[in-house]
């Protein structure tokens, strides 16, 4: 099983999600740390190659986005809750930054 490392605020963003979306969040991580997919997802290339978007409907709309592919481990890169059909440009312009960032820490190793 991979290990999960959360980049930035974003443990704490999913710990700000409602019980019910925290939940389902959680169980589908646990999903990709298997190797699996989770039940409702999408790739972000625009974010970066190998990311994608865990998508909860719980009460509302929220989003764990993530990149498995980059060595043994599941990297969160940002979370949220969602208001509207498009994601936010501030959104996805933190998940590229973090995922710059983490890149270059892979690297340095």
């Amino acid at each position: 099983m991979k290990p999960v490392y959360w980049l930035g605020d974003s443990r704490k963003a999913v710990q700000r999600f409602p019980p019910e979306a925290r939940r389902a969040a959680g169980w589908q991580s646990y999903f990709v740390q298997q190797g699996c997919d989770p039940n409702d997802w999408k790739p972000m290339p625009v974010i970066g190659p190998g990311v994608r978007e865990i998508r909860v409907h719980a009460g509302g709309e929220y989003r764990v986005i993530y990149v498995a592919s980059l060595g043994a481990a599941v990297y969160v890169l940002h979370a949220f809750g969602k208001k509207s059909q498009r994601t936010p440009k501030a959104d996805i312009d933190l998940a590229r930054e973090r995922l710059k960032l983490l890149r270059a820490a892979l690297r340095q190793g």
